[in-house]
């Protein structure tokens, strides 16, 4: 195993918390996207994420990229958090050049040996503590290798919802070289991949911030000439530089790639379905929050705000409720909401 590497102080955390989240519709919103909606309990995500995070990395060096316009809201709702440490994007860039801004921020900071641990607020983990652990063996490899590493989450069903990574070459115990990054499979191919070992691409990335910045330069043509030219000034980066997904900007080019598995019971809470999986169930297998009273009703997810719900002999639906608006679809309809909020007269699909 490596040996540990990696000073409590050097480690930084960056927290993404872009985007609506409009498979959230009803409840999310510009103004109160997923991210500061409470999903999981009876915090917002961005707060789950935070005090996750918060044994490992204080708020001193905790940086959070999100919205212009979320940026006062995430100030009142974590007030710990320092002014300077919440990054307002000008407009959505891609993952590549958020992680790169904050990979100068934490150089320029915290020195380019600083490390970055990398996540996004919108998770579900079941386990912090696991959590925690992994990330710190990260931190742990990727100083140890000078590499980029990442926490690749071992497979709990067939989903054809996420990227997966192959694991290669191991260079020491639980730690691999990528063989390659598969993009979403189809539901047969992503079963074959969990069966042969492959893990999920969670979007868990660890660093040196020096060794991401070397890889951005040397990699990444969308984003190293902006950042070059933009010193200072975010607002030039962001309209100079070319979108692009870390993923495919970096990390696929990348010779210097590692990949850990990690197993917190970690979920992308992407949709009201998916909070049947992560949310606190009923004997009947009901995820529920807010006032609610469900009687011979199994598997339905149903998320109440002011207005109280019934259910009665109904399986696997999706109520939300709150606001004077009631959304009410199944399980598996609610993966697809598009169709949906495109067909919606302006003043309920603009709501605010």
């Amino acid at each position: 195993m490596t040996a540990r590497s990696t000073s409590p102080e050097s480690l930084w955390a960056v927290v993404l918390a872009g985007g609506v989240g409009s498979r959230f519709w009803p409840m999310s919103t510009p103004q109160r996207p997923k991210q500061l909606l409470p999903l999981v309990d009876d915090q917002p995500l961005l707060v789950n994420t935070l005090d996750r995070l918060r044994p490992l990395v204080p708020p001193a060096r905790t940086l959070v990229l999100t919205n212009a316009s979320l940026r006062a809201p995430i100030l009142a709702l974590v007030p710990d958090l320092p002014p300077d440490n919440v990054v307002a994007e000008p407009k959505p860039a891609g993952t590549a050049a958020a992680l790169a801004w904050a990979a100068k921020l934490v150089a320029e900071r915290g020195g380019p040996d600083a490390v970055m641990l990398c996540v996004h607020a919108d998770w579900a983990v079941g386990d912090p503590g696991t959590f925690r652990d992994t990330l710190r063996r990260a931190a742990d490899a990727a100083v140890a290798h000078r590499s980029l590493v990442t926490v690749g989450v071992v497979p709990t069903r067939d989903d054809p919802g996420f990227g997966y990574i192959q694991p290669g070459d191991e260079i020491e115990p639980g730690v691999r070289r990528v063989a390659r990054f598969v993009e979403k499979p189809d539901r047969s191919r992503a079963a074959r991949m969990r069966a042969e070992g492959f893990l999920w691409n969670s979007g868990i990335f660890v660093w040196r911030a020096g060794d991401f910045l070397d890889e951005v330069d040397a990699l990444c043509p969308e984003v190293a000439p902006a950042l070059k030219a933009a010193g200072d000034d975010l607002q030039r980066f962001f309209d100079d530089v070319t979108p692009v997904a870390v993923d495919v900007g970096v990390m696929e080019r990348s010779r210097r790639v590692l990949v850990l598995p990690g197993d917190f019971a970690w979920d992308d809470v992407g949709t009201w379905g998916a909070l049947g999986r992560v949310r606190r169930h009923d004997e009947a297998g009901n995820a529920t929050t807010g006032r609610t009273h469900l009687l011979d009703a199994r598997r339905n997810v149903v998320h109440a705000e002011g207005n109280a719900v019934v259910l009665y002999g109904v399986d696997d639906l999706v109520v939300v409720s709150g606001d004077g608006l009631t959304l009410v679809t199944t399980v598996e309809r609610s993966s697809d909401l598009k169709s949906l909020i495109d067909s919606l007269p302006d003043d309920l699909r603009q709501r605010r």
